[in-house]
Formats: structure tokens, C-alpha cells, sequence
């Protein structure tokens, strides 16, 4: 996992439309919760998911947009987001090339890994959650680390 005070690694995947984001333009104005999840649709991706979904106003409210990021294709990406009403863009990251820049390690290579990142304006790493196995506490450290003062 990258530390606090790192540069975020630069990124353009499809999201969910099947349309290419440059995650740098994001930064540019606003803070960036971007957390990264195993398999569109399982119950704890799900759970996360809906979490951020429910959270998003008050992420909103603290100059922060969520970008979710997981191996499937922009269309699992698309049927996740429409399924569960999702507000946010979802990324597909088919090739693993994300997962890499960003130290996402799953479980002994056979899962990905579930972590969320605040990024600062101008695209320094704020905040760092990893729990791969709990969905829960990644929106709320990712509140918290929004109210502290930037690295």
C-alpha cells in the first residue's frame, strides 16, 4: 500500500460507460476517495459500495468526489453501478495495471485487494485504509482523513 505524502500514480482507465478518465483531471480541483474492490456484485464489495453510495453527500461536502476501481469490465462495472444506484464513476482496471502502481495486494494472489486512498488536491496520498475482508470503516476513515489538515 503507498504511504501518506506519496504522489498518487497517474491513471486513465474506462469507467463504467466504457469512456476513458484520467484520474489527474479529478485532483486538479477536488480531493479524490478512491477506493479499490475486489469483484463487482459480492456481498462486501456490494456492502463498501453502498456505503460510499450513502456517504456521498457528506463526501461532497468536504470537496471530495468517490471513484471506485475493481478488475471487471466496464460493463459488470455498469450493470454494479445501475443495479445499486451508484453516484460515482466506476473504473475497470481489466489489465491489473492500476492495482500495480498502487500496491493493491489481495490475498495470496488470488484476490484482489480492498483499499482506500484519500488524494489531496494536486495529487499527493492523504490517507491510506487497507481491510480486505471488512467493508466496513473505509468511508469512515476516509471522512476523517478528509476533516485533518493535508500531508
Amino acid at each position: 500500500m503507498l504511504s501518506p505524502g506519496t504522489p498518487a500514480p497517474d491513471l486513465v482507465l474506462d469507467d463504467q460507460d466504457g469512456k476513458a478518465f484520467t484520474l489527474s483531471s479529478a485532483w486538479r480541483d477536488t480531493n479524490v476517495v478512491l477506493f479499490f474492490y475486489p469483484k463487482a456484485g459480492t456481498p462486501v464489495c456490494t456492502k463498501e459500495a453502498c456505503a460510499f453510495r450513502d456517504a456521498f453527500s457528506d463526501l461532497q461536502a468536504k470537496n471530495a468526489i468517490v471513484i471506485g476501481i475493481s478488475k471487471d469490465g466496464s460493463e459488470a462495472q455498469r450493470a454494479f453501478a445501475s443495479q445499486w444506484k451508484l453516484p460515482f464513476k466506476l473504473l475497470a482496471d481489466v489489465h491489473g495495471k492500476a492495482h500495480k502502481d498502487y500496491d493493491v495486494n489481495g490475498l495470496f494472489g488470488l484476490i484482489p485487494g480492498r483499499v482506500t486512498y484519500v488524494i489531496g488536491k494536486g495529487g499527493v496520498i492523504r490517507n491510506a485504509h487497507s481491510a480486505l475482508l471488512q467493508s466496513d470503516g473505509h468511508v469512515q476513515d476516509a471522512l476523517n482523513a478528509l476533516d485533518q489538515e493535508p500531508v
